[in-house]
């Protein structure tokens, strides 16, 4: 199992750590710029690679369109990826979306014979804890989503602190990933105040660097991806620059280009993403 998902280096600049998300929920009947068959989220992938992203995720389905953990599905999609030279690191989502049962979550993660790089799982969701360990066993890096509301979501903060507990003893392994209903400026303010380290380093994984983190039993060292959906997907993108975050981007979060204009495939998210990034993350450091 390869580590490139725990700290490599990427093409998307300083800082600026994409992860794409290839198709998410949609379907073929929500435009061309959705990306459906192994070879078509193949080339999606390349194109938003050579745009800047440094990580692929992807929803693997089956011919009829049916999101599927199956490891005659997931596995040649990866592949198809893989072969095509795809080489930043591929996530695949392990949630009820894909298999309702967490028995059968467990029973397919441990069937897979191609494995990605890392695997995302929601910590809302029945049997997470041991749908990660069970990940991590097989050398899967997780990416484990906690809600992150308004700044008195207390329901958010509950999630976060629990997961952030979870991980403490899995550092370099774990990344906690907030999705987030809007880009709240109180979040923002906690972040940027918490004095995120930046850069990645070895072993680190990708991301926000070490630094106390918006509820409390927070690991120090645990990296951040932060991201939105629809009207929520450029605010969120921006508040990550700001604080330092990783993020994610792609037609699975959102359709429209940050003018409004539609969004014709992967890369023009990705490119559009690495200069909204870079124009967040410099406004930033000149207020400092």
């Amino acid at each position: 199992m390869s580590g490139r998902g725990l700290g490599a280096a990427g093409p998307g600049g300083a800082g600026a750590w994409i992860q794409v998300a290839l198709n998410g929920a949609r379907g073929a009947a929500e435009g061309a710029a959705v990306p459906m068959s192994p070879q078509a989220l193949a080339q999606s992938a390349l194109g938003a690679v050579a745009a800047g992203a440094r990580e692929v995720l992807v929803h693997p389905r089956t011919p009829c369109g049916r999101e599927s953990l199956s490891p005659r599905v997931v596995g040649p999609v990866l592949e198809a990826m893989r072969g095509a030279g795809v080489s930043v690191p591929l996530g695949v989502p392990v949630d009820a979306a894909a298999e309702p049962d967490p028995a059968g979550r467990l029973e397919r993660v441990r069937s897979w014979a191609v494995l990605p790089e890392r695997a995302v799982v929601r910590w809302a969701e029945a049997g997470a804890r041991e749908l990660a360990s069970a990940l991590l066993a097989r050398g899967v890096a997780v990416d484990m989503v906690v809600p992150l509301g308004t700044s008195g979501h207390a329901e958010g903060a509950g999630h976060a602190e629990g997961a952030g507990a979870w991980v403490a003893g899995r550092v370099g392994r774990v990344r906690l990933v907030g999705e987030l209903a809007e880009a709240d400026p109180a979040l923002v303010a906690r972040l940027i105040s918490a004095r995120f380290a930046g850069p990645v380093g070895p072993g680190r994984g990708p991301g926000v660097g070490p630094g106390p983190l918006p509820a409390p039993g927070m690991p120090l060292s645990v990296p951040w991806l932060l991201f939105g959906r629809e009207a929520a997907a450029w605010p969120v993108l921006r508040l990550a620059a700001r604080c330092g975050a990783g993020t994610r981007i792609g037609v699975g979060e959102v359709l429209s280009l940050p003018d409004g204009r539609p969004a014709p495939s992967n890369a023009e998210l990705v490119a559009a993403a690495v200069r909204e990034w870079a124009r967040a993350a410099t406004a930033t450091a000149a207020s400092r």
